[in-house]
């Protein structure tokens, strides 16, 4: 459970979002929270589970896909509004963190829609991931929620406390279902990552997903054989202040969930 621990960081939390266009060194985000930069450092990390000046440059790419999906800038100007000079940095960082390049995800509402679509219609979910023969590790668990919907959830294994970029293991359930497997686990660190959306959402409710409920583990999960991994609780909460902002593309999970679901039920 991420530490509730250091209540100042959420003033320093809030700064940034109301300054997030102008530049953020780590001395002025220090002397904002009267801290050393050394010791503001280790406070932030410990609350957020990431480093103040990574939490600052996931919140601006965050806020560029705001600005891609609701203005009419160019993406060389959307970049230069979260202080990327460079149109091949911006594009290149975009793309790891997000899933796709920002031109792609400017324009993939249609599809977003479409895929949220199939999986309204889909019946055959696929195995639950349970029934494989792992040749590493099973990571099982249950979802459950602080508020009731109905909808689907997108759980993933992250290299960092953050969900951005493709996770490095993944799957999506019906909020019907609640247990989830992820097999064959290779040994390593992870955090586990999830969110839910709705059914009753629109695409730019989860293109953007700031109000989608969601879970995080500050903590690794350590994958170490023959050490079993314990059975995962995973609840679903409101999105808290000091929650990294969600950087992967949605719609990418469920399109890649599609096709796993369509190879696995093809004869």
């Amino acid at each position: 459970m991420v530490t509730e621990r250091y209540s100042e960081i959420d003033e320093v939390i809030a700064y940034i979002h109301q300054n997030i266009y102008e530049p953020l060194p780590l001395s002025r985000l220090a002397a904002y929270a009267a801290y050393s930069p050394y010791h503001f450092t280790r406070i932030f990390k410990e609350r957020t589970g990431l480093p103040p000046l990574y939490y600052v440059s996931a919140l601006r790419l965050q806020k560029a896909k705001d600005l891609l999906l609701r203005t009419h800038l160019s993406i060389r100007d959307v970049g230069l509004e979260i202080g990327q000079q460079s149109l091949g940095t911006f594009t290149t960082r975009f793309t790891e963190r997000v899933g796709m390049t920002p031109s792609d995800f400017r324009h993939s509402r249609h599809r977003a829609e479409n895929s949220f679509q199939s999986l309204r219609e889909l019946r055959d979910w696929g195995p639950d991931g349970s029934l494989v023969s792992p040749s590493y590790a099973r990571i099982t668990g249950t979802v459950w929620s602080e508020a009731p919907f109905s909808g689907i959830v997108l759980i993933g294994l992250f290299a960092k406390p953050i969900p951005e970029g493709l996770p490095l293991y993944g799957t999506l359930i019906s909020s019907a279902r609640r247990e989830f497997c992820l097999p064959n686990v290779r040994p390593g660190t992870y955090y586990l990552m999830a969110t839910s959306v709705s059914w009753g959402m629109q695409a730019m409710d989860f293109l953007l997903p700031h109000n989608t409920l969601r879970t995080r583990s500050k903590e690794p999960l350590v994958v170490q054989p023959p050490i079993p991994v314990p059975y995962q609780e995973v609840k679903l909460y409101p999105p808290r202040p000091d929650d990294p902002p969600i950087l992967i593309s949605l719609p990418v999970l469920m399109d890649r969930f599609l096709r796993q679901t369509a190879y696995e039920g093809s004869p």
